[in-house]
């Protein structure tokens, strides 16, 4: 089973919370982070990209770096991690994420892929002129389509003249071509966001939900399960968790609760308006799932809190749901969390003993 950190790129990590660790986004702290990560065995490496933040007390991801950047610098500074940047299709043409993932291909030695975001939040896209309007809620799926047909075109042959209904390429050149295949996640919770990682991604995250609750993703995992079957593709679901952990479970359940009782409900005010504005999510996408109580304190991904082999336990659990490739982890400290993780929760996980073998 393959691990990965959902690195901080945006202030506070995943906790819209006054009482939870307080930090800016730099690349010297994900640089840390990512090389601590990569010192422990970590397959991988995630940053979102986040155009506009929450607000409120806790001024929640009002401070953002850059994905491609930023991953093109930690390429610079790792040598065996896996580094994967996402693109916010409505702001980059597809023909420069091309070339951009083409050069930090050769910066990283084959270690780079995409995430591709079609975007959720309209407020991000509006700021700067380049909503194209709500109807976009009902064909960004196709947009993204699109988008992931013409880079791949590029990459295979180094031209393009793919003509569609929102982009047409007109014998369009890049080279050189990336030397190892980028690899495409994408993060699709709905039927339709699932049938489209079932055809042109490698990996798609599904969101864990609840509070120590660690096989709750099964159904998820089932609709992809279910989509794969109808493109004949392999593509794992990587899952989506926070760790909060410490000594006993009971100061680990403390830690979560101070971050409850300091919850940001300006922030998640905010969120939940803009996951308000696609009229036509399904019920299972992301602009639907943020809004459920349990899950908006740490923006809808599962909690897993407790000693360190209560959280060991918890993640092997989460492991053996049918279809789960991998986990890809946040933490309230991302510091100390990869740390205490490295040293002290991954030696005694069964999912991860041959890997920890293979990196010794």
């Amino acid at each position: 089973m393959d691990l990965g950190v959902f690195i901080p790129i945006g202030n506070n990590g995943w906790l819209i919370s006054t009482t939870s660790p307080q930090y800016k986004p730099t690349f010297e702290l994900n640089k840390e982070i990512v090389q601590r990560a990569e010192h422990y065995g970590f397959e991988f490496a995630l940053s979102m990209i986040k155009l506009r933040g929450f607000g409120g007390k806790s001024e929640f991801w009002d401070y953002n770096l850059e994905s491609f950047t930023l991953m093109a610098g930690l390429a610079a500074v790792t040598s065996k991690i896996k580094l994967f940047a996402s693109t916010a299709v409505l702001t980059l043409p597809p023909a420069m994420v091309a070339r951009m993932a083409s050069t930090i291909d050769s910066i990283s030695g084959g270690r780079f892929g995409i995430n591709i975001v079609s975007g959720w939040a309209k407020a991000e896209y509006d700021q700067m002129g380049l909503w194209p309007g709500d109807a976009y809620f009902g064909y960004r799926y196709a947009y993204s389509t699109e988008y992931v047909q013409i880079m791949k075109e590029l990459w295979a042959k180094g031209l393009s003249d793919f003509k569609g209904k929102h982009f047409q390429m007109s014998d369009c050149h890049m080279k050189p071509v990336p030397e190892h295949k980028i690899e495409i996640v994408a993060a699709g919770q709905s039927p339709t966001g699932m049938a489209f990682a079932a055809t042109y991604a490698d990996y798609n995250f599904v969101l864990a939900s609840g509070v120590n609750t660690p096989t709750a993703h099964g159904k998820l995992n089932e609709q992809l399960i279910d989509a794969v079957a109808k493109t004949g593709r392999d593509v794992g679901a990587y899952v989506l968790f926070m760790v909060i952990a410490d000594e006993t479970d009971e100061a680990a359940m403390a830690k979560w609760q101070t971050y409850k009782d300091g919850t940001d409900v300006d922030a998640l005010a905010w969120m939940a308006d803009q996951g308000s504005k696609d009229q036509s999510a399904a019920d299972s996408s992301t602009a639907k799932t943020i809004n459920l109580p349990e899950q908006a304190l740490n923006f809808n991904m599962g909690t897993i809190v407790g000693s360190y082999a209560t959280v060991a336990k918890l993640l092997d659990e989460a492991a053996t749901v049918p279809g789960t490739k991998g986990l890809m982890l946040t933490f309230d400290d991302f510091v100390e969390g990869i740390e205490t993780f490295g040293k002290r929760i991954q030696p005694l996980m069964v999912s991860r003993t041959s890997r920890l073998k293979s990196v010794a």
